[in-house]
């Protein structure tokens, strides 16, 4: 399964360390497991999106996957992909960047021809470079943000409303942010999505931002004083406050931390994508 993690850090940007594979003796095992690629996505001081990924395994490349990202921003979005089908690309692997927004997907949906058909009609020519999946949804996502006059809550509304009203859907969970926002959404329940707010010094006072999961590790000194949010596929501490996102809600925290919750979408997907269909999609981002 693919591993999401977004973390929002306020009005200022902070210095942290990030590690998208450990480095564990097992290191070849688990990136056999994970092979397909990481990548991190951050703003600049200037506010533009910057991104650094890489489609080669770990196991082919271990200075890679375990070397550490020293970046310095308001928001921070990664994400390990674990694709079914499709090629193992730069251009496939996550995070996205349209409009300078930051997207990454854990999950998978079919009947990408229709969504082509739907996008071309909306004029998203050019929007995606790559073959998967998660990149056509972040297109829509684009169109119908634009659509709706900048109002990326009603974007991913509308986009994801029209996928699970018009498509088979196994998982559409993302986690997308500008420089002074992050949005996250679960649904439907298939995979599991977490949020922390996490207040100054976590639960054991004065002490920085260190969140760790099986694939993602986070440190930062500079949040030992300071609120912070964190959205990942998993609990990464020991912290009580980590909440599980409900199936089809939508989360939205804005650049003063306030967190805005909203259940936009059907209970259901129309129809349920099975894994094993005879026709996976390509480059799903299971």
């Amino acid at each position: 399964m693919c591993r999401l993690f977004g973390l929002h850090a306020g009005a200022d940007p902070v210095k942290a360390t990030f590690w998208l594979l450990k480095a564990p003796d097992s290191l070849s095992e688990q990136s056999r497991r994970e092979p397909d690629g990481t990548g991190i996505g951050i703003f600049t001081a200037g506010g533009q999106p910057a991104i650094s990924k890489q489609a080669i395994a770990a196991y082919e490349d271990a200075a890679f996957a375990t070397a550490a990202r020293e970046l310095e921003s308001t928001t921070f979005v990664a994400h390990v992909r674990y694709a079914t089908t499709g090629a193992h690309t730069e251009a496939n692997t996550h995070p996205f960047e349209q409009d300078g927004r930051i997207f990454a997907h854990n999950g998978a949906f079919g009947e990408l021809d229709k969504l082509d058909a739907r996008l071309a009609g909306l004029g998203g020519a050019g929007l995606v470079r790559g073959q998967t999946d998660s990149e056509r949804m972040f297109a829509l996502v684009t169109l119908e943000t634009r659509r709706n006059g900048g109002d990326v809550a009603a974007g991913i509304t509308a986009a994801v409303g029209w996928i699970a009203g018009n498509l088979p859907v196994y998982s559409l969970n993302l986690v997308m942010s500008t420089a002074t926002e992050l949005w996250a959404l679960r649904y439907p329940e298939t995979h599991e999505l977490h949020v922390l707010e996490r207040q100054p010094g976590g639960h054991a006072d004065g002490r920085p931002l260190a969140v760790d999961s099986a694939r993602i590790h986070g440190h930062s000194q500079d949040l030992a004083g300071k609120r912070s949010v964190v959205v990942a596929t998993e609990p990464m501490d020991g912290d009580p406050g980590w909440r599980m996102l409900e199936p089809g809600e939508l989360l939205h925290v804005d650049d003063g931390l306030n967190l805005k919750c909203s259940r936009p979408l059907p209970p259901e997907p129309a129809r349920r994508l099975v894994l094993g269909d005879p026709q996976p999609p390509a480059g799903a981002a299971l």
